[in-house]
């Protein structure tokens, strides 16, 4: 019987053997297998993962399934490659990294540098993945249109989307599949520098008009050599930035997060965007590069988001400044646990990835989960069938002629008109014009911050502008610098504006002033500029002032000595000749905040939708107006409109049913115009307070001088009259409701 027992034993041992010998022996087959095709009877068989007809599940499933841990971790790590001329993001070049890193920042502005990397990714690595290459196409790649924030106040959400759209084909054609865009953070702090990038103070402006730019980068396919995948950014909180402090820790309720900051992300996952970037800011104590219930709960468990979370850059190492995480082993393991997918430049997860799934800390399953995300795009994009960019000549993919109409035409929409004290503007052609301010002949800072690969040279100034619509009426002197205490050049201008009949100033902000890392303690322009409006002043003649800056800015000083103010923006390289047109009227001015301007910058934070007061009469400053100076949805005409009263179909609904709500909007002026019309709503009283208002709707038409047009809002109550609480749910209470455009209210009963 022993001796039986130890022949089983034996046997069981051999057997053990040859089974392990075999495993071995299986998976050198597969890795052998997974770099040579599969042959039968001599006949290559393409792995199901290169298949074009195969569906991108199961040639992710059968990938991964080749994939070895370290070629896992390469694709969840992201470096840079290129020229980076980025201040705020100095790093290593290309050479430095593997072979089959999964994406690199894209500096370069033409593909020749991408193909030679994607040559070594594709023929020789092992499984031959393509990277992905992505950049910060935020307002153009080489055609540069107005800032975002000045796209927002055009409420032409048809115009962002073409304007996104020949981004989108300029980056492609030029290497580049991925765009760090559009940046939907509500921001309600001009001190902030990234105010520039996005839509403005308003969560359903930023969500539509976020929409209008996923739905222009992407196009209906990705697969396509016009199309690039959109990232939102940044998630979220991170425009509600400490003192307009860039990298700051921001403290938000719940019930706000789900109000006010991520309103525009939900709207633009279901639009489609294919990527999201987690934010710098810590959020009520854990940062965002490692805030599980953003990243996880709600991002892809609730809202079943299936694309994957890139980092911000070095985000993931500075979890060890924000005081999470000891060193860089442990902030790769709060960030990836956390559902942050991609790492951007740090290196983190490509140093310690391996470690912390041998010490259990980090599981194959979570890794393989984030590298299909990963891969799902990259098959989404076509880069397995077509991973390189053509050849193509600069005039076929830059600076066509209908990419700068787009860019003018924008610019048109964007500007807005301020004020203008007894129809000073539009300016007589016959009239002589002093053009005078360090703007005047400014081309680099008409740019504005994350200008791409734009140059100065591609840029129509304001003189030029001015000089095709005025030829020899114009006088011209510099007057002063953007900033210091040279106030040698007052004289010259005082005397240019003595022989004119008007003067332009035009001041504003240089381009660094605004965009990453650039808060500034105060939005006022430097003292030089208001110095040179006041010398000017006393020249006795009228001052239009036109503004070009990347944000709102504090004009209590400048606004008494100007007869008429126009915000130009940083329009990008069509500036000029929209606003010549605007200033002699052969273009009607039609471009409304989409940001508040404050009296001073004391009154920061001052946005149109606070919550309500517990005694609006008083807590008043002591010392200045509260009200602002511009609010939200202000711009002027040089048409005027009339508006009528507000109708709806029924003043009594139930939560269940639709109405309709009606204002006709006459044009009464004597020039044909857009006009944008805003629909708020308001919510006196409910168990959660509410803003005063809440725009639900926006929609802009042409009418002609003595139209009238019927505007109108269909409202659907747990829609558009919803609250939502804490918990991201939405609820309806019975009760009375307003809608609001302009002055006109109307009351509307909700019952059970």
């Amino acid at each position: 019987m022993k001796k039986v027992f130890i022949k089983k034993t034996l046997v069981f041992s051999l057997l053990l053997l040859f089974a392990m010998a075999g495993q071995a022996q299986s998976a050198e087959t597969s890795a052998k297998q997974s770099k040579t095709p599969h042959k039968t009877k001599g006949n290559p068989i393409t792995p199901t993962y290169k298949r074009a007809d195969a569906p991108i599940d199961t040639r992710i499933s059968d990938l991964l399934s080749r994939m070895t841990l370290e070629e896992k971790i390469l694709q969840l790590s992201q470096y840079i490659t290129g020229l980076n001329d980025n201040v705020n993001n100095i790093g290593k070049q290309e050479d430095e990294y593997p072979n089959n890193v999964g994406s690199y920042i894209y500096f370069s502005d033409n593909a020749k540098l991408r193909n030679e990397l994607q040559r070594r990714a594709v023929n020789e690595t092992r499984l031959g993945i393509p990277i992905l290459f992505g950049f910060d196409v935020i307002h153009g790649f080489r055609t540069i249109y107005p800032i975002p924030l000045a796209q927002g106040c055009s409420w032409n959400t048809e115009l962002i989307s073409q304007s996104c759209a020949m981004s989108a084909r300029e980056a492609r054609m030029s290497g580049t599949d991925w765009t760090f865009s559009p940046m939907i953070d509500v921001a309600r702090d001009g001190r902030w520098g990234r105010v520039a990038e996005g839509y403005g103070e308003d969560p359903y402006t930023n969500a539509v008009m976020g929409a209008a730019a996923v739905h222009g980068y992407q196009g209906r396919s990705l697969n396509n050599t016009s199309n690039v995948a959109a990232c939102l950014k940044h998630f979220v909180g991170y425009g509600m930035s400490e003192g307009g402090r860039d990298y700051t820790a921001t403290n938000v309720s719940r019930q706000s997060l789900w109000d006010t900051y991520l309103p525009p992300y939900e709207m633009c996952i279901k639009a489609g965007a294919a990527t999201v970037m987690s934010a710098f800011n810590d959020i009520n104590g854990v940062p965002a590069t490692a805030n599980h219930y953003t990243l996880t709960e709600v991002l892809k468990k609730r809202w079943n988001f299936d694309g994957f979370v890139v980092s911000d850059w070095n985000a993931v190492e500075q979890l060890i400044p924000q005081g999470v995480a000891a060193n860089r082993k442990e902030a790769a393991s709060k960030a990836f646990s956390a559902g942050l997918d991609m790492d951007m430049k740090d290196g983190c997860y490509q140093e310690h990835m391996s470690d912390l799934v041998k010490e259990g800390k980090i599981t194959l399953q979570q890794i393989d989960a984030s590298v299909a995300r990963i891969l799902r795009l990259k098959f989404q994009l076509g880069l397995f069938e077509n991973p390189y960019t053509p050849s193509y000549k600069e005039s076929e993919r830059i600076l066509r002629t209908e990419d700068k109409r787009i860019a003018a035409r924008m610019a048109e929409e964007s500007i807005v008109l301020l004020k203008n004290e007894n129809n000073l503007l539009p300016l007589n052609k016959n009239q002589k014009i002093a053009v005078i301010g360090p703007m005047a002949k400014d081309k680099e800072n008409m740019l504005g911050s994350w200008k791409g690969h734009g140059r100065a040279g591609d840029v129509e100034s304001i003189y030029e502008g001015l000089e095709k619509e005025f030829g020899s009426q114009l006088l011209y002197a510099a007057g002063c610098d953007f900033d210091g205490e040279d106030t040698s050049g007052f004289a010259s201008a005082c005397s240019t504006a003595s022989q004119a009949d008007v003067v332009l100033l035009c001041l504003g902000e240089k381009r660094e002033w605004s965009g990453e890392n650039a808060s500034r303690s105060t939005i006022a322009l430097p003292h030089i500029q208001e110095q040179l409006t006041t010398e000017l002043q006393k020249c006795g003649k009228p001052i239009v002032l036109v503004l070009s800056n990347g944000r709102p800015l504090e004009l209590c000083r400048l606004e008494p000595l100007c007869k008429a103010i126009v915000e130009l923006w940083q329009p990008g390289i069509a500036g000029g000749t929209p606003l010549a047109g605007i200033l002699s009227g052969r273009i009607n001015p039609s471009g409304k905040l989409c940001i508040t301007f404050p009296l001073t910058s004391g009154q920061i934070p001052i946005y149109y939708n606070a919550r309500q007061s517990a005694r609006p009469d008083q807590g008043q400053y002591q010392d200045i107006s509260t009200l602002p100076l511009y609010e939200f949805t202000h711009g002027l005409s040089y048409t005027t409109y009339s508006y009528g009263n507000l109708s709806a179909s029924t003043m009594r609904i139930t939560k269940n049913d639709k109405l309709t709500v009606e204002i006709p909007v006459t044009n009464t002026g004597d020039m044909d115009g857009y006009e944008t019309v805003h629909w708020f709503i308001s919510d006196p009283y409910c168990s959660i307070s509410r803003p005063i208002k809440e725009l639900k709707k926006f929609e802009k038409r042409f009418l002609k001088k003595g139209e009238t047009a019927l505007f109108s809002f269909e409202i659907e109550p747990k829609r558009d009259f919803s609250y939502i609480n804490d918990n991201g749910s939405r609820f309806i209470e019975s009760g009375d409701y307003y809608v609001i455009v302009k002055d006109k209210r109307i009351k509307i009963e909700v019952v059970d």
